[in-house]
């Protein structure tokens, strides 16, 4: 195992397009999960200048039943996704909360599929789709996050909530970041680069020195603020390195749900089974798979059996029993991974890792993905319903398990 060598992350922010799609998707989630807790959503989102359309696949209970929507449900759908990009702050000629055109093309769920995730009475619940799903988790950071991932996270994030406070009035709403490290003996020790990008306000570029010079300030000094100053000592900064960022977010570049799952999961320091989160329901296991590998993974390396984890789980379309389950603690585990997939399929608590199992142990079923579809859908505080595969709460049963 490599022990001295850089490694490179990026984040994007909740302004930029592809996570303004993500986030109209994941609002539409949690606005049926609110009616329907049983509900089934596929959706995904296209932004663009001044456009918003939404396609996709669902049932709903009193929302859209037999391919009829109830009275008054296109208007709050539409009155969802008008306050999601309100939220986000988006009041620009090119993209405008009030004045985008949006286009609901949402229709019924495939009977084709229903038939086989349904349950029914000799039939468990099998699951929304085939696929391998990935949980990752390694001890570089305190929430168990790659490093490289969580720095670039903390500094949108930082950006994000002076923009909306009034402390950064210069910086609009589109923004990305980039961060390398160097690791040594597996643990990073200095930061080489950092890249940010930033939308910005009219004249805060090369064509007016003393205001591109704030920003660059300002952003220094918002690294300086979420990167332990130690990581600091030899870092080469590229802030707005095109020179000019105005024109941002769906007017700048179209946005599709979906397009960031490294963003989203971990910064490209593990394997990606390749399907998105946002717009799914958690019968999908696209997502509640991915979220009980994180979950598994996470209690392994709290729990001591490892430093670094791993975590692969596949599954057949309609098939509730996962088709296989695959632990690699890279060896910095303490007992053998053939031992650890035991003492996981062994706590009866997890119910075999099928579908409903997942969704009953974390407690699924709810409109609690909104906050997910900017900054990553891992290493976050588990507060109340959300976040609940970032809980701990798996460490006694697997170091009883193996006892």
């Amino acid at each position: 195992m490599r022990t001295n060598y850089l490694f490179t992350s990026e984040s994007v922010s909740e302004g930029h397009p592809d996570k303004v799609a993500d986030q109209i998707s994941d609002a539409i989630v949690d606005l049926f999960l609110s009616k329907d807790p049983e509900a089934r959503i596929a959706c995904e989102t296209l932004t663009t200048t001044q456009l918003v359309v939404l396609a996709g696949e669902i049932r709903c209970k009193g929302v859209f039943e037999n391919n009829e929507w109830a009275p008054g449900a296109q208007e709050e759908i539409e009155a969802t996704v008008r306050e999601t990009v309100k939220r986000i702050g988006y009041e620009q000629d090119g993209f405008h909360w009030e004045k985008f055109e949006f286009i609901n093309r949402l229709h019924g769920q495939s009977a084709h599929i229903a038939q086989g995730v349904d349950a029914g009475e000799n039939k468990d619940e099998g699951a929304g789709d085939q696929g391998i799903m990935f949980g990752y988790a390694t001890d570089e950071t305190p929430g168990l996050m790659p490093a490289t991932l969580y720095y670039s996270h903390k500094i949108l994030e930082r950006m994000a909530a002076d923009r909306h406070s009034g402390a950064a009035p210069f910086l609009e709403p589109d923004a990305k970041s980039q961060v390398t490290l160097r690791y040594e003996g597996s643990l990073p020790v200095a930061a080489t680069a950092i890249v940010v990008s930033t939308q910005h306000k009219l004249g805060y570029d090369e064509n007016n020195p003393a205001k591109q010079a704030e920003l660059e300030a300002y952003v220094k000094k918002v690294i300086a603020d979420v990167i332990p100053p130690v990581l600091l000592r030899e870092t080469e900064y590229f802030i707005n390195p095109t020179g000019t960022f105005e024109i941002g977010g769906p007017d700048g570049d179209a946005g599709l749900t979906g397009r960031k799952i490294i963003v989203d999961t971990y910064g490209g320091a593990a394997p990606h089974g390749g399907g998105a989160f946002s717009g799914k329901d958690p019968t999908k296991v696209d997502r509640s798979a991915a979220y009980i590998t994180r979950y598994l993974a996470k209690n392994v390396v709290a729990a001591g059996l490892a430093t670094r984890c791993t975590i692969q789980i596949a599954y057949a379309i309609g098939v509730s029993k996962p088709l296989s389950l695959y632990v690699d603690t890279h060896d910095t585990g303490t007992v053998g991974d053939d031992t650890i997939e035991q003492a996981i399929l062994g706590i009866a608590k997890l119910g075999g890792l099928t579908p409903r199992s997942i969704r009953t142990h974390l407690g699924l079923n709810k409109p609690i993905y909104q906050p997910t579809a900017a900054y990553g859908h891992f290493g976050r505080a588990a507060e109340g319903d959300f976040f609940p595969w970032e809980r701990l709460d798996l460490v006694a049963d697997l170091k009883a398990a193996l006892a």
